[in-house]
């Protein structure tokens, strides 16, 4: 009996070591600062699977990993741990510009290496970095003989959410980012709804799905952004909504030319999948976490590029009052109405002027399958001579910004590229505006598909040798990939300011920009083209206006970052006007910024000190509520007085009501000064501190 007993006992050990030697034992990486915990581990399949908590709590339950792939067996199950290595990493980097001048970037890391148990015994690695303000992670393929090249049809990672959170969010479309946000409660999430809207570019919404990032609040009050950093040769990323599940899971954008989502060949890296975490709505976008997990700086010295302000022959368009095409008898970008634009922008020290229009080929603007080809980029219409209004602006101080509209054709923009950026080269000209309106020649491929990803990258690193800086308008999303191409400067990737001047369905609410400032901005800069003081658009566009009051349009030069910000109205509508002082001092380049409070979708105050001059500027905005905020400044230096210029919504403001109604006063400040300010319903306050 004894013996059995024995023998007994050695088949439990035999199995129950054979059993950890499939199913290693769970692996764990938290936080620098140990509030977030990430297990790792294997399911009973052998399927990879991760674990988040922030504080004891879980936030990300049970979420499993995996890859459908074309003509391959998917990656899914019976994987094993080969290796496993867990580091710590600490520096600081310096932003050549940016909403800060140094960046922390301090991580735990945790590199498992998997292998498959049976054939075709693949190997990929999953990497996890986890920050203070949330974690990233994605998958490696090294190169293996097992396999060469991978064609991805979808990519399964999944974030089991741990309850049916308060979420803001837009559709997840193909195409655009040109969607206003939608709040709700995950499971009334439906982006079908948008499947048929009229656009600037054909709208594909394949799912129920939402763009990223999504930000979310919990029922416990803790806030949650899922994005994705560094994409590079893939496939942008939505989230596929299971309602009922309370579950998230990435559905890449396609090519319907190709008949896949992704193909890459081994050695490479997938796109980082990121969730930032703080316990206040500010938090997010203090955080780091996106430009952290891209790479150094690539391509070195980059001060031939000034954040600077800039004007432009751009919104008299939208209004009507000019047309981009010579033909029509309108034309906006003449080399007069340029020189006069350089002349107020020298008199107001505003650094660089647009000028949309300026090239041959817009009559053919709107003819969709006659696109292809018409834009050479060097060939101006007989009423503008570039190479005088570059010389004038010189002359005057203000450097031109050059814009190239592609209509939606990369392979003839990348054509003419190196022609394009040599023409600037030659002129000394370092800054381009690029857009991609319309759909995508060729037929099939969309805006934020790995064809795509791929294209604007070539632009950037092309612009890149002829020392360019790159604006892009319907761009692939913002993913800290500035960091890596500190000459990829903003981009807008939202519902911009010019919704307001020609959309049919009111423009963007009084709400939209809160949302954007927990949304959008947490991906990257913004070229929003704050700034209008012709808020009522008379007397070009009568049925339509900007949904804000005049004083939260000068907030936005804070609130919205961006390294270069647009002075956009006509000049006559600042002429005269005080409040246009705060546009010629705000700064565009910042060395620290906080975040005093905010609410998503609500409200948000945000400071920030200028580089070099130790100057402050205030934001604050609201949505159609009224509100009265109070902010203390101690932020700013000990023992040192300033002079703040606040300009504030005035007693009978309202965005709709008496938009224009504001109240500029001077106060003398310090460290310990306390200042209560009312906000108008779509109000918003600007304050300028300066030292005496």
């Amino acid at each position: 009996m004894r013996n059995l007993l024995y023998l007994l006992t050695g088949i439990i050990l035999v199995m129950a070591s054979c059993n950890l030697k499939k199913q290693p034992s769970d692996m764990f990486v938290v936080s620098p600062d140990r509030n977030i915990k990430v297990k790792f581990y294997l399911t009973s399949s052998g399927q990879p699977a991760y674990h988040v908590s922030f504080k004891g709590k879980p936030i990300i339950d049970e979420s499993t990993l995996g890859f459908k792939l074309k003509d391959a067996l998917p990656l899914k199950n019976n994987w094993e741990l080969v290796t496993k290595n867990l580091h710590e990493f600490n520096e600081t980097w310096e932003m050549p510009w940016g909403e800060q001048l140094e960046v922390l970037n301090h991580y735990t890391e945790l590199v498992v290496g998997l292998k498959e148990t049976k054939e075709p015994n693949r190997i990929i690695r999953i990497v996890f970095r986890v920050y203070n303000d949330g974690l990233g992670f994605r998958f490696e393929f090294p190169r293996q003989e097992a396999i060469d090249t991978v064609i991805i049809m979808d990519e399964n990672t999944r974030f089991n959410l741990t309850g049916n959170h308060l979420c803001w969010w837009q559709p997840g479309d193909w195409d655009i980012y040109e969607h206003l946000y939608h709040k709700t409660r995950l499971n009334e999430i439906d982006a079908l709804q948008f499947q048929n809207h009229k656009n600037l570019a054909q709208s594909y919404i394949p799912e129920n799905a939402v763009n990223t990032p999504v930000t979310m609040k919990t029922d416990e009050g803790l806030y949650l952004s899922f994005h994705e950093a560094n994409l590079t040769d893939y496939a942008g990323m939505t989230l596929k909504i299971f309602k009922e599940q309370f579950l998230l899971q990435s559905e890449l954008v396609g090519s319907d030319r190709l008949g896949y989502k992704v193909k890459r060949s081994t050695p490479f890296e997938t796109p980082w999948r990121t969730i930032q975490i703080s316990e206040t709505a500010g938090g997010l976008i203090e955080s780091n976490l996106i430009v952290n997990l891209n790479e150094p700086n690539k391509i070195g010295d980059v001060s031939w590029f000034k954040p600077t302000k800039y004007t432009g022959i751009w919104w008299e368009m939208h209004l009507g009052k000019n047309t981009w095409d010579y033909a029509g008898g309108k034309h906006g970008a003449t080399t007069n109405n340029a020189k006069k634009l350089i002349d107020f922008s020298s008199e107001n020290g505003i650094g660089a002027m647009l000028v949309e229009g300026w090239n041959t080929g817009w009559e053919i603007y709107v003819a969709a399958d006659g696109r292809k080809g018409k834009f050479d980029f060097v060939t101006p219409y007989p009423d503008y001579n570039l190479k005088k209004v570059v010389k004038y602006g010189k002359r005057k101080g203000v450097e031109l910004i050059m814009h190239h509209e592609t209509q939606g054709a990369p392979e003839n923009y990348e054509k003419n590229l190196n022609e394009a950026y040599q023409l600037m080269s030659d002129l000394g000209i370092h800054t381009v505006k690029t857009g991609y309106v319309g759909t995508i020649i060729p037929k099939g491929e969309y805006h934020h598909g790995q064809y795509m990803v791929n294209h604007y990258r070539k632009v950037i690193e092309t612009a890149a040798k002829y020392k360019v800086a790159v604006n892009a308008h319907e761009p692939i999303k913002a993913t800290g990939i500035r960091r890596t191409y500190p000459n990829a400067i903003s981009r807008e990737g939202l519902r911009g300011q010019e919704f307001n001047a020609w959309s049919s369905d009111g423009g963007n609410p009084p709400d939209h920009l809160p949302n954007v400032a927990f949304t959008r901005m947490l991906a990257g800069p913004i070229d929003y083209t704050p700034g209008i003081f012709n808020i009522k658009l008379n007397p070009y566009k009568p049925d339509n206006q900007v949904n804000t009051t005049l004083a939260q349009q000068l907030a936005l030069y804070v609130v919205i970052y961006s390294p270069i910000q647009m002075v956009p109205d006509l000049a006559k509508n600042y002429e005269r006007q005080p409040a246009f002082q705060f546009i010629r001092d705000v700064g565009v380049d910042w060395k620290q910024s906080k975040v005093l409070n905010g609410e998503v979708g609500d409200f948000v105050t945000i400071a920030r000190e200028e580089r070099e001059t130790g100057n402050w500027f205030i934001g604050s905005i609201t949505d159609e509520n009224p509100r009265t905020i109070s902010i203390i400044l101690d932020f700013l230096e000990p023992g040192v007085t300033y002079d703040a210029i606040i300009y504030a919504d005035g007693p009978k403001a309202h965005w709709d009501d008496n938009p224009i109604d504001i109240e500029i006063h001077k106060k003398e400040v310090h460290n310990q000064t306390e200042l209560t300010i009312n906000l108008a319903p779509g109000g918003g306050f600007a304050v300028s501190v300066m030292k005496k």
